[in-house]
């Protein structure tokens, strides 16, 4: 009875099987980013990234004190610290941006067509060369101008020149991504499809080669004429291509009527916004990542430790929901970035290797740890490795497992 019972069910759930594995495969197995900087593309050249490094150290040197000092400012925990401290200073020397973006749309503006194209070829032959050098950051890319009509020839012709001249550098790996502005419809991400498909037609390139990100800075983005969110219609529409969905705070405040004065990643709109992008990409593999905050760290040394303050508890915020990633656009804001990452991970492994440790091994650690939260505590200690917050000595000794053994955990 048993066996024609099953048979039966998996006839009948086939369809929903299959559906199930389509269109959520689960984590992908790649390092997530824990920002993406944006340097407009007339500010852009070979150099950008060790001037970014220099002039965020000179601004932890002129502001931030001792490391004690620095981490009562940021409200951090004082215990650990001056070992948070070096570990940033380290951080700033080995991999100030682990996320580039070379940006065409609101920071670059409306420029002639001449120009742009200039501009373009410029920074691609900039960034070729910075990819053949040991500073070169593990993701990079570009944001191109939205496909909506006004903008779509021009952000189409961009994006063709920039992959053009990499290909022909031979300088576009697995670290290449595009970010898409202001969409405001499915019908574009499949239309960005079309393009890539073109573009890799023309290139040469394996077919797939070319991924994107969606950026959620529009109404229509959230919520669609029928009432409901077309996110998940937007990564299906992507054809596996859609590797993030990347929050605009601005733009998606301004166009629900925010004042200026109240626009912020905070903004109870921010996080409905974000909640849906969770929701939407949750099982798919579709990294997801906050925006940004205007309050830059310039000026007097009271304005630049206001602005820290309000950096490093926005992108705790962010960790604390669930969010790894966010943006940055100035370099004095690095330091914070790394401060509060290193100390949100810094903090919770003593408990998160606890926890581990005794769902592997059998022991007490006071938590009753079912398979989806370990693998939840994995992925909490696996980020902190990757952005180089825990050592893997430290994984070694405090849980009893190697990093091919927390990576199975943490992404099955």
């Amino acid at each position: 009875m048993e066996d024609a019972l099953n048979a039966e069910l998996d006839r009948r759930l086939a369809e929903a099987d299959a559906e199930l594995t389509s269109r959520y495969p689960g984590d992908r197995g790649l390092r997530q980013p824990i920002h993406t900087v944006y340097v407009p593309a007339d500010r852009y050249d070979a150099g950008t990234i060790d001037d970014w490094a220099k002039a965020a150290r000179a601004a932890l040197d002129e502001h931030g004190g001792s490391a004690d000092e620095l981490a009562k400012l940021l409200d951090l925990p004082r215990s650990h610290g001056a070992q948070v401290y070096e570990r940033v200073v380290a951080k700033l020397e080995r991999e100030p941006i682990e996320d580039l973006r070379i940006d065409f749309e609101d920071g670059y503006g409306n420029r002639p067509d001449e120009q742009e194209d200039a501009a373009a070829v410029d920074a691609a032959r900039a960034l070729a060369a910075l990819l053949k050098t040991d500073a070169a950051p593990p993701y990079y890319g570009l944001r191109i101008k939205s496909l909506e009509a006004p903008s779509r020839r021009r952000g189409v012709r961009t994006l063709n020149l920039f992959v053009s001249e990499l290909t022909s550098a031979g300088q576009l790996t697995y670290g290449f991504v595009i970010t898409l502005a202001k969409v405001t419809s499915f019908e574009q991400i499949e239309a960005m499809v079309v393009v890539l498909e073109a573009i890799e037609g023309a290139q040469s390139l394996p077919p797939g080669t070319l991924k994107f990100e969606i950026q959620v800075e529009t109404p229509q983005a959230i919520l669609a004429p029928d009432g409901t969110t077309p996110l998940p219609r937007m990564i299906r529409a992507g054809a596996g291509r859609v590797t993030g969905l990347h929050y605009g705070t601005y733009d998606y405040s301004a166009s629900l009527g925010v004042a200026a004065a109240y626009q912020s990643m905070e903004h109870p709109v921010a996080d409905h916004a974000k909640d849906v992008m969770q929701l939407a990409a949750a099982g798919t593999g579709v990294f997801v990542c906050d925006g940004s905050t205007n309050v830059l760290p310039i000026g007097s040394r009271d304005q630049v430790h206001a602005a820290w303050r309000l950096h490093s508890r926005l992108v705790r915020r962010s960790l604390e929901r669930g969010i790894y990633q966010g943006w940055d656009m100035h370099p004095a804001q690095l330091p914070t970035r790394y401060l509060a990452t290193y100390s949100f991970y810094r903090e919770g492994l003593e408990t998160a290797a606890t926890r581990l440790r005794a769902y592997l091994q059998g022991g007490n650690s006071g938590y009753l740890d079912e398979p989806a939260t370990a693998a939840a505590l994995a992925g909490f200690v696996l980020r902190g490795v990757e952005c180089g917050a825990i050592d893997l000595s430290e994984v070694d000794t405090l849980i009893g497992v190697d990093l091919p053994g927390l990576s199975v955990l943490a992404r099955r």
